[in-house]
């Protein structure tokens, strides 16, 4: 994928670090950079924007694996390979949201396919970088017990993500820590997203960590919005319309059943039984 030409601004790492010379991306829609649209259509995302600080245009072989509604499993099985053969020297991993929005949610599972696509990049010489996440809860509103159901999954997959790091030495990103993470300009008009600004943070916060691993890093991120599509009222109504109710619908089932157990849990003082195909 060709790297978007952006502005370069000042150096911020030694010159006596290791300098990057290709960059992988690997997650979900957020990672394809949903949330970030060009005024062509197409998505930007944090991706572009890194692989900008990382060196002047024509010095990154920048490749996105990334894939809408992609699953742990799925960089494991679909994406990896082809990361694998691309022998980047530094792979940032964002996935897992999808996994808890899901009724088979399953965290040793989810932990084991991280680990595995973790050890693989790094095989084959990669610097990886993994994602802790947010509550999302506070960015996206949901009733009462979908909140609590999603932000137990979401510890659980954070839990994970502490795992692997802490087995394989891979460098991570918290993004409850980033700062202006539960800004709602930092969100895109569906709440799920970051917006063009979030991506920008995302960016940013990629580049704090890997300085400190003494990852040569350039340029910094410009956090001012450049380049982007123009989001309108407009567009906030027609996404609430045409895909915000159906998929807090659809999602809302999905996480009901685990939901109920909690609300049952707290009732009766005790742990509830919980529903086939979801985590214990």
């Amino acid at each position: 994928m060709a790297v978007e030409t952006l502005p370069t601004v000042p150096v911020l790492s030694n010159p006596v670090d290791r300098r990057v010379a290709r960059l992988a991306v690997l997650g979900d829609s957020t990672a394809v950079g949903v949330g970030d649209p060009l005024p062509t259509g197409a998505w930007r995302g944090f991706g572009p924007l890194l692989a900008a600080a990382l060196g002047a245009p024509g010095e990154i072989a920048y490749t996105n694996f990334s894939g809408i509604g992609a699953r742990m499993a799925d960089l494991r099985h679909r994406q990896l390979p082809a990361a694998e053969a691309l022998q980047p020297d530094v792979a940032v991993i964002l996935a897992g949201m999808n996994d808890t929005l899901r009724s088979d949610f399953n965290p040793v599972a989810l932990r084991q396919d991280l680990d595995v696509t973790v050890a693989a990049l790094q095989a084959s010489g990669a610097v990886v970088l993994v994602t802790r996440f947010h509550d999302h809860g506070r960015v996206f509103r949901l009733p009462g017990p979908l909140r609590r159901a999603l932000h137990q999954r979401v510890g659980q997959l954070n839990d994970a993500a502490d795992d692997v790091v802490a087995r394989r030495g891979a460098l991570c990103l918290d993004l409850a820590l980033v700062s202006g993470a539960y800004d709602p300009a930092a969100w895109s008009v569906d709440r799920l997203h970051p917006s063009e600004r979030g991506h920008r943070m995302l960016a940013a916060g990629f580049v704090d960590v890997l300085v400190g691993a003494s990852i040569t890093v350039p340029y910094r991120v410009d956090l001012t919005c450049s380049g982007g599509r123009q989001v309108t009222t407009a567009h906030h109504v027609a996404w609430l319309v045409r895909q915000g109710v159906p998929w807090l619908a659809h999602r809302g089932r999905d996480l009901l059943p685990y939901a109920a157990g909690l609300v049952l849990r707290d009732l009766f003082g005790r742990p509830a039984a919980v529903p086939s195909g979801c985590a214990r």
